[in-house]
């Protein structure tokens, strides 16, 4: 098998499923309110239970397309994946009403769960010490997805609020005509797991992670940094806009700062520093420098030394490859599918929590007389953080997974 060329395919199939729904964020609430008449409060309700489905699906069936591809493979479950999304984007593009929308973005949902089985994919293509680098490299492709898809939906919407949807499409079905020519088969039949339904739905997927106590503990680490990570999508914007004056263009550049910052870490230093320092020590001081970013954010008086935080902040993107790739050494070849499904049903649930807790804390503090403690959601991400970082420190303590000490 050529790794590098399939590699570099997981990577384009991870990025442009970020990057189109990154096209979405700037057009949907505009689709939904032209279906609703003008009524701006209403459309914000229906987008948000949009949202919710959304992070629902990914719940539910992340842990299936995961079982799936250690019965059947990891190659057929990306392909359709991806070939379902591209259709329900040209879906979604010509929906008449709110309520084929609505059925569009709940497909959406399930086939973007793929990202799982892709990272399944690159844990049967590295060896356990190689895979932290490669986990790196495809949070590049997220870092991209993020930076470019809202950037170029905004584009493309001021042209037709439609056209986003046709460009993902395209570019979505493409990748998976691609994927059909250069895509090999990762998991050879004698190493893959028959299917059951116990090990395919959330809760039973879940019990894998209990079946190891540094697989359970890391398990609760990678949600509370997942928890954490929702203060940035649910309250930046505001949080700007009321602390720093901050306009839309503003709040873009420092999202796309945000994002250039965490690729450069994945990319270029998840490798080399997992090599120096091991994944242990790299998990637990990727979480520490998370707590300071976020505590500079919730502290910082002005715009500037907010800026100052982001590069400090996007130090905790070496965390996240660090723990999958402790993770994947601890579960064998035909499980990786259920494992990755697992850890992405976990990061589900905490979407589906976190914006309420973060956005609640906001609306408090910033009512308070004087408002003098805007920046509390921020705060409590911190704390969550240097939570994650001490049971980060112990569980790995106690017991180490094969491989060279650190």
């Amino acid at each position: 098998m050529n790794t590098r060329r399939a590699l570099a395919f997981i990577f384009c199939t991870v990025t442009l499923d970020v990057l189109s729904l990154g096209l979405m964020i700037p057009v949907l609430p505009t689709i939904v309110l032209g279906f609703m008449d003008g009524d701006t409060a209403g459309a914000a309700e229906i987008f948000g239970v949009f949202a919710t489905v959304w992070g629902l699906m990914q719940f539910l069936f992340s842990p299936l397309l995961g079982a799936m591809s250690d019965r059947f493979g990891r190659r057929p479950i990306i392909l359709i994946s991806c070939l379902g999304l591209g259709l329900d984007y040209i879906f979604m593009a010509l929906a008449p009403s709110l309520t084929l929308l609505f059925i569009g973005r709940v497909i959406s949902g399930i086939t973007a769960a793929t990202i799982s089985t892709a990272f399944a994919y690159i844990a049967d293509v590295t060896k356990p010490e190689a895979r932290a680098k490669a986990f790196g490299l495809v949070g590049v492709g997220f870092g991209l997805g993020f930076v470019l898809g809202p950037a170029l939906g905004g584009l493309l919407g001021g042209i037709d609020p439609r056209l986003p949807f046709w460009v993902a499409a395209g570019a979505t079905l493409l990748n998976a005509a691609f994927g059909w020519f250069v895509l090999p088969e990762s998991l050879p039949p004698d190493r893959r797991m028959a299917f059951a339904w116990k090990r395919a739905n959330p809760v039973g997927s879940l019990r894998l992670l209990a079946s190891h106590a540094q697989l359970l503990g890391l398990s609760a680490v990678n949600f509370l940094g997942g928890l954490a990570h929702q203060v940035l999508p649910t309250v930046f914007v505001l949080y700007a806009g009321f602390r720093y004056g901050w306009k839309e263009e503003t709040v873009g550049l420092t999202l796309a700062l945000v994002g250039i910052c965490s690729a450069i870490v994945q990319g270029a230093l998840v490798g080399p520093a997992v090599a120096w320092l091991g994944e242990r020590r790299i998990l637990i001081g990727g979480l520490v420098f998370g707590a300071i970013g976020m505590t500079i954010y919730g502290l910082a008086p002005t715009g500037m030394l907010f800026w100052a935080g982001v590069p400090i902040m996007a130090l905790w993107g070496l965390s996240g490859p660090a723990a999958l790739g402790l993770m994947s050494r601890l579960v064998g070849p035909s499980e990786q599918g259920q494992l990755q499904g697992a850890n992405n049903s976990l990061a589900s649930l905490s979407s589906l929590v976190g914006p309420a807790i973060f956005s609640l804390t906001f609306a408090h503090f910033i009512a308070l007389p004087g408002s003098p403690w805007p920046g509390a959601p921020f705060l409590l991400a911190g704390l969550l953080l240097a939570a994650a970082s001490v049971a980060a420190w112990s569980v790995t303590a106690r017991s180490r997974p094969a491989g060279p000490p650190r």
